[in-house]
């Protein structure tokens, strides 16, 4: 199965273009060198990469310089050597002075120096220019300014949640301590509790009722029991 056509057209990702003309040029340059050898050809080759970087080969033993005049005398034209001039040179050298001293100028303007040269008209527009500069800078103090804002308001949200949910848990703490406490502060017997009808009876049936559960009550408690019965008999004749 043989390869796909590929359609012709620049190939926009830089890296597999840069790839492509790497392994393409070096294709060229091969076959190049085979024509000028297989075919006794004079051959002179130059290409530039997007990059502008030079490539270039010319049949051995020439030169490219004896290659590029062999063309010219076999078209009858001339390839001019580009160089600038001295008063060209000169030109762009005085231009550059001319706006380096107008950038100067304006700074020094900007600060409020050298301004005596200045006219009515000059001064409004430069007035005009430095308010516009101080809106700028106010308005982007003014977002700064927000965005701290926003900031420090969320980091206030953020602990009064912290600290609502500290408050919580202590609350659920204490909640949890007084239960504790009355919970150990209830006696572990009702003594009480086993007599319900102790107002309707004697005092000799009280004991006698309490009688079986005494024993399972304090030791102190059971060795009060005597005394109790013979309190309740009354003294003896």
């Amino acid at each position: 199965m043989g390869r796909g056509k590929i359609e012709i057209k620049r190939i926009e990702n830089t890296t597999t273009r840069q790839v492509t003309f790497s392994k393409r040029r070096s294709g060229l340059i091969k076959k190049t060198h085979e024509l000028s050898v297989l075919c006794d050809a004079q051959i002179g080759l130059i290409v530039f990469s997007s990059t502008g970087k030079l490539f270039q080969y010319c049949t051995e033993p020439l030169r490219m310089e004896q290659i590029i005049e062999k063309y010219e005398r076999a078209t009858g034209t001339r390839i001019v050597e580009r160089d600038h001039p001295r008063e060209e040179i000169l030109h762009d050298i005085a231009m550059l002075r001319q706006e380096t001293v107008r950038l100067e100028l304006g700074i020094q303007r900007y600060l409020g120096e050298d301004m005596n040269c200045l006219q009515y008209e000059d001064l409004t527009k430069l007035e005009q220019e430095l308010e516009n500069s101080v809106a700028k800078v106010r308005n982007r103090q003014n977002e700064l300014l927000q965005q701290q804002m926003e900031n420090l308001r969320r980091k206030e949200r953020i602990l009064e949640e912290e600290n609502g949910n500290l408050s919580n848990w202590e609350n659920r703490a204490m909640l949890e301590l007084q239960k504790a406490t009355v919970e150990a502060s209830k006696p572990s017997v009702q003594v009480m509790d086993h007599f319900p009808f102790f107002e309707e009876q004697p005092a000799g049936s009280i004991l006698q009722l309490a009688s079986p559960v005494l024993p399972h009550l304090h030791p102190y408690l059971q060795l009060a029991l005597p005394n109790i019965q013979d309190s309740i008999r009354g003294p003896q004749p």
